[in-house]
């Protein structure tokens, strides 16, 4: 058996279930198919979704393995524009930031290091950070960094390593 999607002229759209497709086209070409709302024999195919058969767990996990390496490789080129591009300011992002949201300093992207109870002081001021995940190339030799120090950024964004 085989389900299709179905629409008449009128744009009522309704499913169809066939022993296979060439059943279908023989009934389509005999006018046998109408409307259910509105009884028009001018039925056509609608567009539908394929339908894909479910791997193998092999293949599942291929996927997903697939995926996971996808997202480390986004996720450091996020982290390497940001160290290219923005300014590191170490154990002063709490005070650099708030200098550039009051204005006090010059407005441009920075990232380093907070403690969490920064962090929260700095959101309800209305600063804006936002992490900076950690990757597992990541050269932080020049940057020293403590395991679980978050690492944050002015301008969007907020790092925990």
């Amino acid at each position: 058996m085989i389900k299709y999607s179905l629409i008449c002229d009128d744009d009522h759209e309704f499913e169809g279930w066939f022993r296979d497709s060439a059943d279908y086209d023989a009934q389509a070409s005999e006018d046998l198919i109408e409307c259910p709302v509105c009884g028009s024999e001018e039925v056509r195919k609608a567009v539908m979704a394929p339908s894909i058969a479910r791997g193998t767990a092999a293949s599942r996990s291929e996927r997903l393995a697939a995926v996971q390496r996808d997202m480390e490789s986004a996720v450091a080129r996020a982290r390497e524009y940001v160290e290219k591009n923005f300014d590191y300011v170490g154990d002063k992002f709490p005070e650099e930031a708030r200098k550039i949201h009051y204005g006090e300093s010059k407005e441009r992207g920075i990232y380093g290091e907070a403690s969490g109870k920064d962090v929260k002081a700095l959101i309800e001021e209305g600063v804006q950070v936002a992490p900076l995940p950690k990757t597992k190339s990541a050269d932080n030799a020049k940057k020293p960094d403590s395991a679980g120090t978050p690492k944050i950024t002015h301008s969007g964004t907020k790092k925990l390593n």
